[in-house]
């Protein structure tokens, strides 16, 4: 039997390509019994990871549901590793970075922590990953924390990209389309995010494979404002001929 952890993830990354999975397929991939498959399915569904339905599991398709950030964290977790230090090769010593949070964003920090950099983070999670570090900057702007996200909102948030001009922006994202642009779920981050996009000379977007051509409630900017995105290998192919087409640079961790 897989450790549960694992068994999570995989029922998470399932039913997010399918749409709906039923225990019985579930019990098959996963080589388990059928009544340890509903205590998986009970526990997802509390963490609002899924929807636990009769007979198996929908996704939370909607784009204006924010997972919460334990459930999102078992979702392509190699994939954001490998993200994270592809992105951090793009960012030189001595720049100043806003860094936005997430699981990605969080990747990303422990890649940074021995880098010689000011970095602004948007985030309180990304924060605790950075104050460990002796040769990291660490700016933290005020502003409302988002119970749960831990992100920095609010006016006052805003207010340091008034004071402050930043090298790199490394923005993380819930959704990257084509047509409908950078998506975040939540609009205070999608607000703060444009802030901050406004406030840099580059912008760096940093997301696995799963976001392209996913929309978001919040729109935060078009693709083509966006120096270079970076995601994985599990990129599909039409994805990555739309936007090389588009003329949008992709780096393929």
């Amino acid at each position: 039997m897989k450790p549960a952890d694992d068994r999570h993830r995989a029922i998470i990354e399932l039913v997010a390509a399918k749409g709906r999975v039923s225990i019985a397929e579930l019990t098959r991939q996963l080589k388990v019994s059928e009544m340890t498959v509903r205590r998986d399915l009970a526990v997802l569904d509390a963490e609002g990871a899924i929807r636990r339905v009769h007979g198996g599991a929908l996704a939370l398709a909607s784009g204006s549901y924010e997972p919460p950030f334990a459930a999102r964290a078992k979702l392509n977790a190699d994939a954001k590793r490998d993200i994270a230090r592809l992105t951090s090769s793009l960012i030189s010593d001595g720049e100043t970075v806003i860094l936005d949070g997430g699981t990605t964003g969080a990747a990303i920090a422990e890649e940074l922590l021995a880098r010689d950099l000011t970095v602004c983070t948007l985030s309180l999670r990304v924060a605790d990953v950075l104050s460990g570090s002796t040769s990291v900057r660490l700016m933290i702007p005020g502003g409302i924390v988002r119970p749960g996200e831990r992100s920095i909102i609010g006016p006052a948030a805003l207010r340091i990209f008034e004071d402050h001009r930043f090298d790199v922006y490394v923005m993380t994202v819930s959704g990257v389309h084509i047509g409908a642009g950078l998506t975040e779920w939540n609009l205070d981050d999608a607000a703060v995010k444009r802030a901050a996009l406004a406030d840099a000379n580059r912008c760096l977007v940093a997301c696995d494979a799963s976001k392209f051509g996913k929309t978001a409630f919040g729109r935060i900017c078009g693709v083509e404002q966006a120096d270079v995105i970076v995601t994985d290998a599990a990129i599909p192919a039409a994805q990555r001929t739309a936007f090389t087409s588009a003329d949008v640079e992709l780096r393929v961790a």
